[in-house]
Parts: structure tokens; C-alpha cells; sequence
């Protein structure tokens, strides 16, 4: 059965557009082969299932992966699909259970708010807006879906960055993975500590840091195992929110977030999570 996905590298007789569909289709054989049965695999896995020679299946998975459509697992250095693949087919987000699950919660959060309220996923470096509800206000925030926030002051990276281990996050942040600008070691501890103290207050704040216009605020979602699943943000111009009103704003995303742990069958950890 292989031979009917055979590698056209070889068929030189074809023409450019022909050639060019050949390589489409196997990008997308490529894709195809993940499933929810095995999400991770291999190089010579995929070659496998899709009939192609392994250094075209390893030049396929570089560019998809330099699009963020499948990511490199650290561990067992397989792939899965990345959050990418989110970006690429917004409307087709109704079928993500977590989003399913938060829409009414975030509806209803902007309703008590008037502001915008979104659902973001974390891909291992940037949170992904997946669904929001904007705000009923002619003035309003609010962001296509499959954006993409990897700049530490962002409310809902410093979620995601608060749920992980020191080592991790200050990886991530050394390495430029998620950009601090003018970061040195006094900025790193001060941040580490911002992080420390998001994880106790069950939410983060961005007033005005990476848009002098703009504040966000975020809470994390949680599963079963009570590791965070997804970030709940409520996203406002700044004119309409003085700093003595992210109190409320926290209080108020983080119940919302919490809602949606329990509609997923989550749990809040008792403790902050392990930063050491």
C-alpha cells in the first residue's frame, strides 16, 4: 500500500503546478497521521503511515513546524500537532471542548464586566487566543482569534509562566522564548516574583505594560490533574479602569475561570503549584 502515497521527488516528467499540489497533499498526509490515539510520533512513525521517504517527511515537519502547526515534544523529541493548527482554522473552534465549555462562562463575564472576555491556550511559548466575547462598548479591545501573546507582561503569559517550575519559566525567559525586553538579573528575580505572587492571588494583571492603552487581566483554567489547562482574560481600554479596580476585575476573572474548571471536570490545586 505504500507505493500509492509514493514520493513524486522522482517524477520529474510532471509539471510545476502538479509538483506543487504533490507537495500540498503530502503536507497535509503528514498532519493527518496524528490522531487522538497516538498524538505523538516519530519521523519514521509518520514515514510509515504516509508512504514517503523519511528525509521528506523531516523536511515537512521542519516547515510545519517553523508555522506552528506541529511542535517537537521535549521529552521524546516526537511530534503533535501544534496550537497553529488553532490559528489556522478559527471557525472551526466550536469542536474544542474547552472552548465549548467556557463560552457561556466568558458571555456571562462580560456581561457582569462590560468589557471583553476571552479563552486562551498555552503552546509551550505563547498563549493562543482561542474564543472571545467582545465587549457592548463603542470602545472595546478585542483580537482575531489564533493570536498570538509571547511578551512576558501579558496577563495571561504570566498565568501559564505561574503554573510552571522556576527553571522553566526562567528558561523560557533567558533564551527569549518569551520576550522581556532589557531583561538582566534584577528584572528576572522581581519577575520571578510577580509570577510567585500571581500564583497566590489566583490571577495576573497587565495595566498598561505592553499597551499603554490597554489592560488585561487573567486567571487559569484547570483539569483534572489541577495543571492549568487554559487562561480566562478580561481584555479594556485603560481610561475605563483605574488600578483600584483590578481588585474586582481579578476577583471577577478568576470565579469566571473557576467556573469553567468545574463545567470541565477540574480542579483548583489546594496549594500555588511547585515553583522550585
Amino acid at each position: 500500500m505504500a507505493d500509492t502515497h509514493r514520493d513524486n521527488n522522482n517524477e520529474g516528467a510532471g509539471s510545476g503546478e502538479n509538483r506543487g499540489i504533490s507537495v500540498l497533499h503530502n503536507g497535509i498526509s503528514v498532519l493527518l497521521s496524528f490522531s487522538a490515539d497516538e498524538p505523538l510520533l516519530g519521523v519514521t512513525d509518520i514515514a510509515t503511515r504516509v508512504g514517503l521517504h523519511k528525509s521528506t517527511v523531516s523536511r515537512i515537519l521542519a516547515t510545519l513546524e517553523q508555522d506552528g502547526l506541529v511542535e517537537r515534544d521535549p521529552e521524546t523529541r516526537r511530534f503533535r500537532l501544534g496550537l497553529g493548527v488553532i490559528a489556522m482554522a478559527g471557525p472551526l473552534l466550536a469542536d474544542l471542548d474547552v472552548r465549548r465549555v467556557a463560552y457561556p462562562v466568558l458571555r456571562e463575564l462580560s456581561r457582569r464586566t462590560g468589557e471583553t472576555a476571552a479563552l486562551l491556550l498555552w503552546n509551550g511559548s505563547e498563549a493562543v487566543c482561542v474564543e472571545q466575547v467582545p465587549s457592548h462598548h463603542e470602545v472595546k479591545h478585542t483580537t482575531p482569534l489564533g493570536t498570538r501573546y509571547n511578551t512576558a507582561a501579558s496577563s495571561s503569559v504570566q498565568v501559564f509562566l505561574a503554573q510552571l517550575p522556576t527553571y522553566a519559566a526562567q528558561a523560557l525567559l533567558t533564551n527569549g522564548t518569551v520576550v522581556f525586553p532589557g531583561l538582566d538579573d534584577a528584572t528576572l528575580d522581581a519577575y520571578l516574583v510577580r509570577l510567585d505572587e500571581a500564583g497566590r492571588r489566583g490571577y495576573a494583571a497587565n495595566y498598561g505594560e505592553t499597551s499603554l492603552q490597554e489592560v488585561g487581566v487573567a486567571a487559569p483554567v484547570f483539569d483534572h490533574r489541577g495543571d492549568a489547562a487554559a487562561t480566562v482574560l478580561i481584555s479594556a481600554p485603560r481610561f475605563r479602569v483605574s488600578p483600584e479596580q483590578l481588585p474586582v476585575f481579578g476577583e471577577a476573572v478568576r470565579n469566571a475561570a473557576d467556573q469553567v474548571t468545574q463545567r470541565l471536570g477540574g480542579r483548583r490545586p489546594e496549594k500555588p503549584a511547585s515553583r522550585d
